[in-house]
């Protein structure tokens, strides 16, 4: 596992010499640039793929007026993305329609990559995450999906930064985080018929066994979470926001612009045929103070690794 988180990025651009450019400037700067083709835009970010930013040409699609109307069209479809636009002869939104500058947060020009690198901490990676909290967090989560299902491979792709506020899955959890560091959620989203399956039960089984089992998983990984990085809150009873979930368009916010760290884990049987996957959301949107983290000694670490102790 990369101990740094990545983010997806959707680049809508077709000048060849730049794509070499933009390929090259999101390898080093942990960045995972997709491409889409132009007719398929729109479908694709009706999905829940997971983005963190779109990096659009104000050419995209042969003219500016079409370029134009897809950023508006983006806008209006994903609102929580942040649109970067290549310009042609300046780094600013000076001089775009209302409707565009409504849409684009910020520009930058092919000869100044600086600029986007600048953008790109500020809108995607505006969050430090320490190293031990994402190490962390993966081995908690691998170790309780181990426990509760016997036999399963757990494998997990590098944490990466999300903006999306899309569910996936019918199913998920919530749990409050709070500590003198942070305050937020965490989130697990699933499927429930292919988690079912993989914990030995049909497909179709009482809802409510599905809904036992994330809530067991859940507690063990907050439990954890609790334990290793969060001990005794302090009395904390500051400020609240509402959260929104919008069954119908699978949406959920947190009541804040930052983003989520995201943690894919999927689970497959011994021959690989019957998966099911398994979405870690941290949200820190009420607080977060990543240079006050700190994580507990662990006093029963030698007794887990010794046998003495077990999940159970």
């Amino acid at each position: 596992m990369n101990d740094k988180p990545v983010s997806k990025v959707l680049v809508l651009d077709e000048s060849p010499e730049h794509l070499r450019s933009i390929k090259k400037f999101c390898d080093e700067n942990d960045l995972v640039a997709l491409k889409v083709r132009r007719g398929s835009v729109m479908s694709v970010l009706r999905t829940n793929i997971d983005l963190g930013a779109i990096l659009l040409s104000e050419v995209y699609g042969g003219s500016p007026e079409e370029a134009a109307r897809i950023a508006a069209e983006i806008h209006e479809t994903r609102p929580e993305l942040p649109v970067i636009m290549r310009r042609e002869s300046s780094a600013n939104l000076e001089g775009l329609a209302e409707p565009v500058r409504r849409a684009v947060c910020a520009a930058y020009m092919a000869n100044d990559m600086a600029a986007l690198r600048n953008v790109i901490g500020e809108r995607i990676f505006c969050l430090m995450y320490p190293n031990a909290l994402l190490r962390g967090i993966a081995e908690i989560t691998e170790s309780v999906l181990t426990s509760q299902f016997p036999g399963v491979r757990v494998s997990m792709e590098t944490p990466y930064i999300v903006h999306d506020r899309i569910i996936f899955g019918e199913l998920f959890s919530l749990m409050e985080l709070e500590s003198s560091w942070c305050r937020g959620y965490m989130m697990l989203q699933t499927e429930e018929d292919p988690l079912l399956v993989l914990a030995g039960h049909p497909p179709r089984t009482a809802f409510r066994t599905v809904n036992d089992l994330l809530g067991e998983v859940t507690n063990l990984i907050w439990g954890a979470f609790k334990n290793r990085y969060l001990g005794d809150p302090a009395a904390m009873s500051g400020s609240q926001v509402p959260l929104l979930v919008n069954h119908k368009h699978k949406y959920i916010s947190f009541g804040t612009s930052n983003p989520q760290l995201c943690f894919r884990f999927t689970l497959a049987d011994a021959t690989g045929t019957r998966t099911a996957t398994l979405y870690a959301r941290f949200v820190f949107n009420l607080s977060w103070s990543p240079q006050d983290f700190k994580e507990i000694p662990q006093a029963f670490a030698g007794l887990v690794e010794s046998g003495e102790l077990q999940l159970f």
